[in-house]
């Protein structure tokens, strides 16, 4: 799902939605998609994060730096991983120091038509939410179905990571309407333009 802004959330995870907020092909310029506390606001709120309504003017610079960094500690982890080779020891032990971290405290209150919605207990913590991200990619990459279904995008221009559920898990790219739909359009020209 691609939203305003280019914010993706494609990946099926937490944490697989958190390393797509830096896009491109390895090697080449990446495409930053947290260049704002307004946009990890957005983030927050699209990715599941926090619960809808949840008030996040604490979000400052010194959040977004904080995320950009667990952000980059997991695309190496992640990326490693599903290139089939052994992540860092220290890169590990930083995401198992952060999953650590005491998860966002919930509560379940009232909406105005009397049914349950889910809440935070108390204002939003950076580091307990970055412990949330943190304790999802520990769950997904020590899961062994899980870890199987991790995929890269064959997209030309797309380096996301995200977890193949489909049937005979032949998915080839993180979104059919975004990267499967370029990969379309560039086949039907490289047609017409081989029968001119």
């Amino acid at each position: 799902m691609l939203v305003e802004g280019g914010l993706r959330f494609d990946g099926g995870r937490l944490c697989l939605d958190l390393v797509g907020t830096v896009g491109g092909r390895p090697g080449g310029e990446p495409v930053e998609r947290l260049d704002s506390p307004e946009r990890l606001r957005d983030w927050l709120l699209g990715s599941g994060a926090v619960p809808p309504g949840t008030p996040l003017a604490a979000v400052d610079a010194t959040w977004l730096a904080r995320f950009r960094a667990v952000r980059d500690l997991l695309h190496r982890v992640v990326h490693t991983e599903v290139d089939g080779r052994r992540a860092a020891d220290p890169d590990l032990e930083r995401v198992n120091a952060l999953a650590a971290t005491a998860p966002p405290a919930l509560k379940a209150d009232r909406g105005a038509d009397g049914t349950l919605l889910r809440s935070l207990a108390g204002a939003p913590d950076c580091g307990a939410l970055l412990g949330q991200v943190a304790r999802d990619a520990v769950e997904l990459l020590t899961d062994p179905a899980a870890r199987g279904q991790l995929r890269r995008c064959e997209g030309e221009t797309c380096s996301l990571v995200y977890l193949d559920t489909s049937r005979g898990r032949r998915r080839r790219w993180c979104s059919s309407e975004v990267c499967g739909n370029r990969e379309r359009v560039a086949r039907h020209r490289r047609r017409t333009v081989g029968t001119r």
